[in-house]
């Protein structure tokens, strides 16, 4: 298994996080306590929940699982509820309660929300860290501009910053390379990224060519239609393309997401040990960055944000920045 070095330099967290989002959901206890115990013989030490999973099961499941192995893992769980002190300091201790232990390791902000009171919710935060209830916050799905303002107030008063951003990205989904990643790499925010696999499709599960696979878990999901419906054709090219290296296409997509600036983590979630064992195996992969680029150039998926770098030859800051992060450091 392959380690990063969280933003505190000191914890190794695998390269990997197994994400538990089936945990209570897709998965009953027995086979929820297989997978666990499965990532964890894949040295997999970075585990991913939420309060909402399942309506707390999620947590209630990891909490009975990890008994005895507890000090061996990395957990992140969410808050949703709501942002002001009351609802962040009762929600970690609803949390702390259904996962069996006295502290998590990452406590996140599941969604931003409509007219938060920033100040408040870093207060309450630092409240969190300072309690010993968690040795770290971070959030999930937050533009960069947000997280530098939630962060910029958490510098003025002295308190416990966001060091986390939990993001969706993969080959399809790639709207954060605007600002987020290159706020990450600068910042040195650990970013996890979800859905690395877009539902399935990067792994193989759906194609023009075949019938819907009624077992998995994508069927039901709009996204998977709309993008094999707009992307289908990029989709079989990087099928041919992971076949051609003689790797799972699952391996593939994790390897890309691992060679990409920013990304520290890929969150996994997982049915099954051999599910696991691919996410791994592309975790430990080293793509070429001649690879990457081929990977990369396969899906149309770039967001211009500027529309004048479609001329031929112009040049724009937006894009260089994004390619070259270190044009701009925090010293």
């Amino acid at each position: 298994m392959e380690f990063v070095r969280f933003t505190d330099k000191k914890t190794k967290l695998s390269r990997i996080c197994l994400g538990t989002m089936i945990f209570g959901d897709k998965c009953d206890e027995s086979s929820s306590q297989f997978i666990l115990h499965a990532a964890l013989d894949l040295g997999i030490n970075f585990i991913d929940t939420a309060a909402m999973y399942a309506g707390g099961v999620s947590e209630e499941y990891l909490g009975r699982a990890l008994r005895g192995v507890r000090q061996d893992v990395f957990i992140a769980t969410k808050f949703h509820a709501g942002l002001d002190r009351a609802t962040v300091l009762a929600s970690v201790d609803a949390s702390l309660k259904r996962l069996n232990t006295d502290h998590v390791d990452l406590y996140l902000v599941h969604w931003p929300l409509p007219g938060m009171n920033i100040t408040e919710l870093m207060a309450a935060l630092d409240e969190v860290v300072q309690s010993g209830k968690t040795r770290f916050v971070g959030c999930c799905n937050f533009p960069a501009w947000l997280l530098a303002s939630c962060n910029g107030v958490a510098a003025e008063h002295g308190w416990s910053p966001l060091v986390s951003n939990q993001i969706a990205y993969n080959l399809i989904e790639r709207g954060v390379e605007v600002e987020i990643l290159p706020q990450a790499t600068v910042e040195d925010i650990f970013i996890t990224a979800y859905r690395p696999l877009a539902m399935g499709l990067l792994g193989g599960r759906f194609r023009q060519t075949t019938a819907m696979d009624q077992s998995a878990r994508g069927t039901t999901d709009a996204r998977v239609i709309t993008w094999l419906s707009q992307h289908g054709d990029s989709i079989e090219r990087f099928l041919r393309f992971s076949e051609e290296k003689g790797l799972h296409p699952a391996e593939l997509a994790i390897a890309w997401l691992c060679h990409s600036p920013g990304v520290s983590c890929p969150i996994v979630g997982a049915s099954s040990a051999d599910q696991l064992r691919v996410a791994a195996s592309g975790a430990g992969r080293t793509l070429s960055d001649e690879d990457y680029q081929e990977v990369t150039d396969l899906f149309s998926t770039e967001v211009k944000e500027e529309g004048l770098q479609l001329f031929p030859g112009l040049k724009y800051n937006f894009p260089r920045l994004r390619r070259k992060p270190f044009l701009a450091r925090k010293e």
